[in-house]
This record gives structure tokens, sequence and C-alpha cells, in this order.
């Protein structure tokens, strides 16, 4: 019997995997200079945590949820956003209390929706994201938007298209809903049922429908611009010269609402324009969710935060054609001849090992040549050759593989010589 991967998922070789460690990696460093920590939360969660926080009316929840029942009779749930776990971690861990506000959080791990699989987007991918907890200061808005752009920037993405739009708060909301209600009732039975079951319980989400993305009414559905009220306008205003500030060009675009119900004041998207890219642009998204702490049981505190996809930004990077400096080859691959510079080899290996080089001996006995062999396709920088003869000199040959030149030294400074010569590199 044989076995396949399971469909949505993929497997990460080894050249490929290194890519991901390189993103990962500066993820990380860009992490540390904004001040975001790290933190970790579950894979699953209780499913009722994504009904309250990611809304009962997204496709999320009806219909790409990992759902299933616990041997206790609990439902679980796969995590499918990051967002609602680190909400919950900071509540239940009160992270509210603590002196330093606001809480700058980051993840980075798989999340998993039953989706239709396609290039880029997988039922398991990673998921990369940032959250801000505790400030409703506009500034903090731009530096979230400035830290995923940064990201993006670093690793040389060039072809780039930032897309924002105010969600409002609560009273231009409501207006907004009602305005939306009012446009689309007469007509609804011309969309999907998706459209039709939203109309009452959360119109807004009809803006972001796939299906009828075409429709007429679409175009001229009522903007959400034209419903916010001062304060609200005067946020997203902000939010905008601060970006003018820090030289990040955007759109506004009165359509984009994003897929989750928590969203108000800023959303944003930062897509690839790349030539070829796909159908499907959206790299990176969020926004900010004032109410979501109070919905999963904290006190009132504000929040943003985005996620993007690591699967996308590979993707992204091919598109544009880039390729990462990720470090290829070996330091040193020890040949050894005979039985005691076999033996000797062992020890060797170990100490270059142990001051911080990468290094590589044979396994499988073979020839000299083969060995040599193996050596070039490792790409190592230095090959160094110990036989019998060599081990009662207590002398080990060295070739530089970029040079040719092959040099002699006693195995009492091998260790030492292969650390200099590596660092001069």
């Amino acid at each position: 019997m044989s076995f396949q991967i399971p469909r949505g998922t993929q497997d990460i070789l080894p050249g490929e995997a290194e890519k991901w460690q390189y993103i990962e990696q500066m993820a990380r460093d860009i992490c540390r200079r904004y001040n975001y920590q790290e933190i970790r939360t579950p894979i699953f969660e209780h499913t009722e945590l994504f009904l309250r926080s990611v809304g009962d009316t997204t496709d999320i929840v009806q219909k790409e949820m990992y759902t299933f029942e616990d041997r206790g009779g609990r439902s679980i749930t796969l995590r499918p956003e990051g967002t609602a776990a680190v909400v919950r971690s900071f509540v239940e861990n009160k992270m509210y209390g603590t002196p330093n506000q606001p809480v700058k959080l980051y993840y980075m791990g798989p999340m998993f929706r039953y989706e239709r699989p396609q290039a880029g987007r997988f039922r398991q991918f990673v998921q990369f994201g940032v959250e801000a907890l505790g400030s409703s200061d506009p500034a903090i808005d731009a530096e979230v938007i400035a830290l995923a752009m940064e990201l993006y920037h670093s690793l040389g993405l060039k072809k780039l298209k930032l897309v924002m739009n105010s969600l409002g708060d609560a009273p231009s909301r409501k207006a907004h809903r009602q305005a939306l209600i009012d446009h689309f009732k007469g007509r609804i039975s011309e969309f999907c049922e998706d459209c039709q079951s939203r109309l009452e319980k959360n119109p807004m989400r009809i803006l972001d429908c796939k299906k009828d993305r075409d429709h007429e009414l679409m175009e001229t559905a009522p903007s959400i611009l034209d419903y916010l009220n001062d304060e609200s306008r005067l946020y997203f205003e902000k939010v905008q010269l601060y970006l003018t500030k820090l030289g990040i060009a955007f759109e506004v675009d009165p359509r984009l609402v994003r897929g989750l119900d928590y969203y108000n004041h800023t959303a944003f998207e930062i897509m690839s324009e790349a030539e070829g890219f796909g159908a499907i642009t959206t790299l990176c998204g969020g926004g900010r969710y004032n109410g979501l702490v109070q919905e999963i049981g904290g006190p009132e505190t504000p929040g943003i935060g985005f996620a993007l996809s690591i699967e996308r930004l590979l993707a992204a990077l091919a598109a544009e054609g880039i390729t990462l400096p990720v470090a290829q080859g070996i330091d040193c691959f020890i040949v050894a001849l005979g039985e005691k510079a076999k033996d000797e080899s062992v020890i060797l290996v170990n100490k270059l090992r142990q001051s911080g080089m990468k290094v590589e001996r044979d396994y499988q006995d073979r020839k000299v040549k083969a060995q040599l062999k193996a050596a070039d396709r490792l790409e190592s920088a230095y090959v160094a050759i110990l036989g019998d003869d060599e081990l009662e000199k207590q002398v080990i040959a060295i070739k530089n593989m970029a040079t040719g030149e092959q040099t002699e030294v006693s195995l009492h400074s091998f260790v030492q010589y292969m650390k200099t010569a590596v660092e001069s590199k």
C-alpha cells in the first residue's frame, strides 16, 4: 500500500526549507526592531472562540473550519487564523494588566482551512502575523502597516500595492448597514444564497462576495466613506497622514471590507502586481478590531494587526524573479583513507562542528574519487584529506576548492587553521 500527502498540503523539502528559514528569520528580526514579542498559541482551540470572534456569517466559519468532537465531547477546531487565539491568550493571561502597553505580539505557525486548493493556497498554510493591543492611536495603525511593508521590501519585492479603507466606528457602520440593506433588498433574489442570508445579518459582507462581485448593484453600492462620522473620518485621515510621512504609497478603496467580522476603522490589504502572479493577488490583510477583546471576555481594549501567508510570499518572490540569498554548501568535507584515518576523522569532524563550522564526512565507505565527488556535490569550500601516512606524521592536507590551492598543516593546528580560513572567506 502506498501513501500520498493529503490534498491541500505540501512537503517542504531540503533546499526549499532554507528559504522558509530565511523569511522566518527576517520576520523575527524586523519584529525585534519594532519591539514585537513572539507568542505561541495551541494549534487547536474551542470552536466557540472562532464562532464569537471571526463571525458566524464569514466563509471561514460557515464553510472552511476543520472542526471535530474530542473524546470528552468538546467541539474543537484547528485554528483557521491567528488573531482570535492571540486575543484569547491576551485575555486569559491578563496581559492587559502588564505595565508595558500597548502589548505588541507576533506569531508564526500553521493554520487550517478547508477550501479549494490552488496556486499559493493550501488547506494547511503558514501565517506570520502581528497584533498590537491596548492603543487607539492612529500612529500604531501606520506602524503595523509599515512593519508588513518593510518585510516585503527587505525581501526584495517591488511590485506591491497597499489598499486601504475605513470601516468606521459602531455608529458609522450602523448607518452604512441600513443604507446597504435598502440598496440590495429589492433585488437580493438575484444574488447567491450566502448574500441573501447576509442581507440582514451583516450586509457589508455582501461587498466581499466572490460570486456576485460583477453584479451591477455592487458598483453602485453605498460607500462606507460617505457614512463616516467626524471621529471616524478624522481617524482615517490621520492614518493616511502618517503613512504619507513614512513614504508609504497607498490607495483608498471603499469596497475593501475584509473577510472577518471583527474589523472596524482601518482595514488594509497588500497586493502583488507582479505579471503572471495569478488571479488572487492579496498577500497580506489586516485592520483594527476595537471590540474583539470584549467579545472574548476581556476589558475594553483596542487592537490592530495583520496576517500574511508565507506560501503566497514565496509565490510573489518567484513572480518577481527574486532569489533569496540562502547559504549553500558546507565549509569542509573530510576525506579519510584507511581505518585509522577514518577513526580519527570522526573526532576531527566533531571538533570542527563544535567550532561552529558546517562539516561532513563519508559514511558509505567510498573510494577517494567518490568521496571527492561527494564533496563537490555538497559545494564544500574546503576538502581535508587524511590518510594513515598523514596520521602517522600528524598532518592533514587541505585543499581550497575555489582556488585549487593545497597546503599541509599539523593536526594540532587543523581546527584553528580551518576556523581562520572559513571566517576570512
